[in-house]
């Protein structure tokens, strides 16, 4: 048995915990964890769970598609050629990603009878990162039980442990390290990224030090803990170093984190917000060092991790290091190909199709997931590239849907980005892009009770919201974003403070935006939903 709980939709009423106590539960108010794969005894529990939440957020042995069309397609193209190519056509996904597999399973779902192919690096099936860095490191399941359930019965020919190295364009052919070659009408690329190394390399190769993204990075990091350690030096406080020393503290084990900017989570949500976060670190035990770097990590003679120097002087004594600096994009492969694709990933149209270097739209390369850079209406337009569970699974199926539809047909992606993190006893959540904002004002709760919304505004207009164990509401904000709701907000509810105004949002220097346009989003499905230009009032 599998079990998936979509932590977007969790709103943290915990019917689940009283449903299914062995196998669901919430260590502080909000913060769910689960048994991703409990014994088959408990699927009684876990059926009477998933129908009483609130949301319909639990999915056992499969997972459901996010959107369906709301209303009946409208009919083929006179030529018949889409039809046509639900029958006959070849298409290609490289990366056996969550995004790759979400794809395949919308693919035949909407009627693609066609060849599927599958490529996938690693030996396993696609799996769950978001457990790897909770429920696995934690010991509270292994690592193998965060394979996904089937999204559906998919005829596909998965291919594992085999590595894409190229992309032909003109002759559709996917190039494989060991010679061959796979053709295609359309291809989808949903390579996702892969942990940042520590640079050195000497250094990275220490016996104590690792990076934790995939199911077999987890599965040695847990090993290594468990066993014992005397120190865990996590570099890197954005969202996996910070649940990295959350789990190693509700573990028992001594920790320090090393960050470079004022606070942790700043790239993600600002000093102000970051100072919260800091606060509870602390308040857990860790030894937060902020405002420096790792100058070097250091080792004995026998190559094993001692500890590390640090750029203000001081030393730490480590056994274990944890490097969480972020990820670098799998785009390698492509070099040569023609698309327009660098560290920033693969630059896409909000259809979810590559751009080649012209900035030429293609019309048979795909791109979903982490690797791709897309175009926000909200956000002025500007490029995004998100690591985030949910634009994995929404863009999936809005590539998936593109590539057997016509261009009258094509939904654009357009689902604000929405992320979850649980640390230190705490469920953070948040909507819309934190770090596009000028202003931020506590909407609801208390910074010191580390329960509240802060509600993100750019230019007069709401753009993101970030809760702390308040994400029943998150839904609320995400509507007033996409309404292109007046910051900072006036309305009144039963915990809003009075007296809160807006302060600096303190996030970190970016790219100014263009002089954007302000953007209304209408409808709910993505066969439904579409951007509206509002002119500003002059």
């Amino acid at each position: 048995m599998r079990v998936v709980v979509d932590l977007t939709r969790c709103q943290g009423y915990g019917q689940c915990v009283f449903l299914a106590p062995d196998v669901f539960s919430m260590p502080g108010q909000e913060a769910l964890m689960y048994d991703t794969g409990p014994d088959d005894d408990q699927r009684e529990h876990v059926l009477r769970a998933a129908a009483a939440c609130p949301v319909q957020a639990i999915h056992l042995d499969r997972m459901t598609t996010q959107h369906r069309t709301m209303r009946p397609e409208l009919g083929p193209s006179p030529t018949g050629d889409g039809e046509a190519f639900k029958r006959q056509g070849r298409i290609v996904i490289v990366g056996a990603s969550l995004a790759g597999a979400r794809a395949a399973g919308v693919l035949r779902r909407d009627g693609f009878t066609g060849s599927l192919t599958l490529i996938g690096d690693e030996p396993h099936q696609p799996y769950d990162r978001p457990p790897l860095s909770k429920q696995v490191l934690m010991g509270k399941v292994p690592a193998e039980r965060t394979l996904l359930p089937q999204l559906r019965e998919v005829e596909v020919n998965w291919l594992p442990e085999t590595r894409a190295t190229g992309l032909d364009l003109s002759a559709q052919k996917v190039r494989l390290a060991d010679g061959g070659e796979i053709g295609f009408d359309k291809v989808l690329i949903a390579t996702g990224a892969r942990a940042r190394p520590w640079p050195k390399e000497p250094e990275a190769a220490l016996d104590g030090v690792y990076v934790l993204r995939t199911l077999d990075e987890a599965r040695r990091l847990r090993e290594r803990v468990a066993t014992g350690v005397k120190r865990v030096l996590v570099i890197g406080g954005g969202f996996t170093g910070s649940e990295v020393a959350s789990v190693c503290r509700e573990m028992g084990l001594p920790v320090t984190l090393v960050e470079h900017g004022p606070v942790p989570l700043r790239g993600a949500l600002g000093n102000v917000i970051g100072a919260v976060a800091a606060d509870m670190q602390r308040a857990a035990g860790v030894d937060l060092r902020c405002e420096v770097t790792v100058a070097a990590l250091e080792g004995d003679a026998d190559g094993r991790l001692r500890g590390a120097r640090l750029s203000d002087g001081s030393t730490v004594e480590a056994d274990v290091a944890v490097v969480a600096l972020g990820a670098v994009r799998n785009i390698e492969w492509l070099e040569g190909s023609g698309l327009a694709c660098g560290v920033w990933g693969i630059a896409t149209d909000a259809g979810c199709r590559a751009f080649d270097v012209n900035g030429v739209v293609t019309d048979n390369v795909f791109v979903a997931g982490d690797v791709a850079r897309f175009p926000h209406p909200v956000f002025h337009y500007q490029f995004l590239a998100l690591e985030h569970w949910g634009n994995a699974v929404a863009q999936a199926e809005v590539a998936a849907h593109n590539m057997i539809s016509d261009q009258a047909h094509r939904w654009p992606h357009l689902s604000l980005p929405v992320f979850w993190s649980n640390q230190f006893g705490v469920n953070i959540k948040s909507v819309g892009v934190p770090s596009f904002a000028d202003e931020l004002m506590i909407a609801q709760g208390s910074l010191a009770e580390r329960r509240f919304v802060a509600v993100y505004g750019y230019r007069g207009r709401i753009t993101a919201a970030v809760t702390f164990d308040h994400g029943m509401w998150l839904d609320f904000y995400r509507r007033l974003i996409e309404q292109a709701a007046p910051f900072p907000p006036d309305f009144h509810t039963v915990d809003r403070l009075d007296g809160s105004r807006p302060v600096p949002a303190q996030v970190p220097e970016r790219i100014k935006p263009a002089e954007g346009a302000t953007v209304v989003v209408t409808g709910h499905d993505p066969g439904e939903r579409r951007a509206t230009l509002v002119r500003p009032q002059r």
